[in-house]
């Protein structure tokens, strides 16, 4: 699938992520033709993942290593993350990459503690069905239940398999923005016992009203740590929806002390305002 495609979709996919003509504006000026800036501990594996029930899509899964990885023996938390176009490299971006490699490669110099990072491609045109868990009238969707099966059962037992992880649900993360903020708290809350620890970025919880009788039903998790953001230049209902779901969760449960919602007064729905925040987002659900 080419470039130029990919530009189209990410256009309509950002914007309909906050209902909002800025955001494609945002968006349009940050799209570049861009050499390969990915660091040399990035393996893209040979191995593609055909998600049964899902779609015909051959999803690629790009993995980061930490610095150290080669010269010890120890055992690496992970950190499960969507649309892996956009994470490592601006080459394969179409809207600018969060620079996850080049930020934990900094953050383990600093503190020596490093992460396994776990990218999945989006599908291109298939985006929408694989992040939403239910459909909505007017964009479609509703696949998400099967994409987040498939990483439960199918990809982090192989990653675990293949690599020296710290399995268990205290070290594993789920994290995404957008769409794929709203599959990573969907997959988080669905499966405790296999994620610990989400990152919920500017998630789009106006494509469906179900994630809130969703959140509520599962909202007692006294383990889960999560942190949400958002931010006021985001458009639309994407504040009150964060703070609806953030006063919903406290209500019914969910430890004050394991979630955190930071509001950015000039945040807007771009890779650069989640690339920016990334750090600051591990530091939470990690210490």
């Amino acid at each position: 699938m080419n470039k130029s495609f990919f530009i189209v979709s990410v256009l309509f996919l950002l914007t309909i992520g906050c209902k909002t003509a800025e955001v494609k504006k945002e968006v349009r000026a940050e799209v570049k033709n861009e050499k390969s800036t990915r660091t040399n501990n990035i393996q893209i594996l040979e191995k593609e993942f055909i998600i049964n029930g899902l779609n015909e899509k051959s999803h690629k899964v790009w993995v980061y290593l930490p610095p150290n990885y080669t010269t010890t023996s120890k055992r690496f938390p992970v950190i499960y993350m969507h649309d892996a176009q956009n994470l490592f490299d601006a080459e394969t971006s179409y809207a600018g990459e969060w620079n996850v490699d080049e930020t934990l490669n900094k953050y383990y110099q600093e503190s020596k503690k490093g992460f396994i990072v776990v990218g999945i491609e989006n599908g291109g045109d298939k985006r929408i069905e694989e992040y939403t868990p239910w459909p909505n009238k007017k964009y479609g969707g509703g696949k998400g239940a099967i994409y987040i099966d498939f990483l439960v059962n199918d990809l982090k037992p192989f990653i675990d398999k293949n690599y020296r992880t710290k399995s268990k649900a205290k070290h594993t993360a789920i994290i995404g923005s957008s769409l794929g903020g709203l599959i990573s708290f969907y997959g988080g809350f669905k499966y405790p016992g296999v994620f610990g620890k989400i990152g919920a970025l500017s998630s789009s919880f106006w494509f469906s009203n179900n994630i809130y009788a969703f959140a509520s039903r599962n909202s007692a998790l006294k383990n889960t740590k999560l942190y949400m953001l958002i931010g006021e230049k985001e458009g639309g209902s994407m504040v009150a929806d964060t703070e609806k779901m953030e006063k919903l969760l406290i209500e019914k449960g969910f430890p004050k002390d394991n979630l955190t919602t930071k509001i950015v007064a000039d945040g807007k729905h771009t890779e650069s305002f989640w690339r920016d925040e990334f750090l600051e987002t591990i530091l939470f659900l990690y210490n």
